[in-house]
């Protein structure tokens, strides 16, 4: 099976390959603060999903220096882009968050702005906001939507419904953006046909790419506690490839695949294991691909 794999569109668009770094603007989300809820999604750590992004006090052309040190020896890539992968960033004062995007699409050796956010966090200024940056960079949001089922969203504490999903593809579809969605493989209590059909509405309504992410089970999290419950259980290696196949192919053949898994740190992740070798998983899971 043949995939349009994000390094292929990332050549086809820039002529040349990108490296991403791993950026962060500071911010929280709403259903951590009390707006739309408290505590956050269950399998969310206490960094948001940025992990691996920079330090929030840092100036981001400080932070973009400091991420290209760190990965310069796996890349010889002289133009990157800049992602705002922690918590919603989206979500904030507009005049800080305008300072922060400005900033990395005012640098030479961006080459394009990647902001991860909430469908709930796509106001008219916000709006206004990405409609400004795409003016300077090609600009990519990513969309944290997971599940399409109510009863799988209530129980991760997502704190917002499916049509909220819907309206927030219709406003990024009047602007200049490439449209990404993540959904995540193996939440607890859905049948392979769930996540195939999850996979199948983000690929109908519109979006550009998806991101196929395996469940983590990371330390301090809520879903840590259900699982050292015996609330569910993880996905095998082949488990989680054989669901991940059929996912790939409910999707148009013209959507770019952003990930096909991705790793937890290894120092709060409990389950699964196997996910740890991220060469091993990797090697195994593409091979499975090219087979299907």
């Amino acid at each position: 099976m043949k995939i349009y794999t994000v390094n292929d569109y990332i050549k086809d668009t820039f002529g040349e390959k990108l490296y991403k770094l791993s950026l962060n603007a500071g911010c929280t989300c709403p259903n951590r603060d009390g707006t739309a809820g408290v505590g956050g999604c269950i399998f969310c750590s206490t960094k948001g999903s940025g992990d691996f992004g920079g330090n929030a006090d840092a100036p981001v052309s400080l932070q973009i220096k400091k991420e290209k040190l760190r990965i310069a020896g796996k890349t010889k890539c002289t133009k990157y882009i800049a992602y705002f992968q922690s918590f919603t960033n989206t979500y904030g004062e507009m005049d800080r968050l305008r300072s922060k995007f400005m900033e990395a699409a005012d640098n030479p050796e961006i080459a394009a702005i990647d902001i991860a956010t909430r469908p709930d966090c796509l106001g008219d200024e916000v709006m206004a906001l990405l409609l400004e940056i795409s003016a300077k960079k090609p600009l990519w949001v990513e969309l944290g939507l997971q599940t399409i089922h109510e009863d799988t969203a209530k129980l991760i504490n997502r704190c917002y419904t499916l049509d909220v999903y819907d309206a927030a593809i219709k406003k990024l579809k009047t602007i200049p953006a490439h449209i990404v969605v993540h959904m995540i493989i193996g939440l607890p209590y859905e049948t392979k046909a769930d996540m195939m059909a999850t996979a199948k509405y983000i690929s109908d309504s519109g979006a550009d790419g998806i991101k196929f992410q395996l469940l983590h089970v990371l330390r301090g999290t809520k879903l840590a506690g259900m699982y050292e419950s015996n609330a569910f259980e993880v996905l095998s290696l082949e488990e989680y490839t054989d669901i991940l196949i059929d996912c790939i192919k409910q999707v148009r053949s013209d959507m770019v695949i952003h990930r096909i898994t991705g790793d937890g740190p290894k120092s709060i992740l409990i389950a699964p294991l196997w996910s740890a070798d991220k060469k091993r998983t990797l090697n195994y899971i593409r091979q499975q691909i090219e087979k299907a």
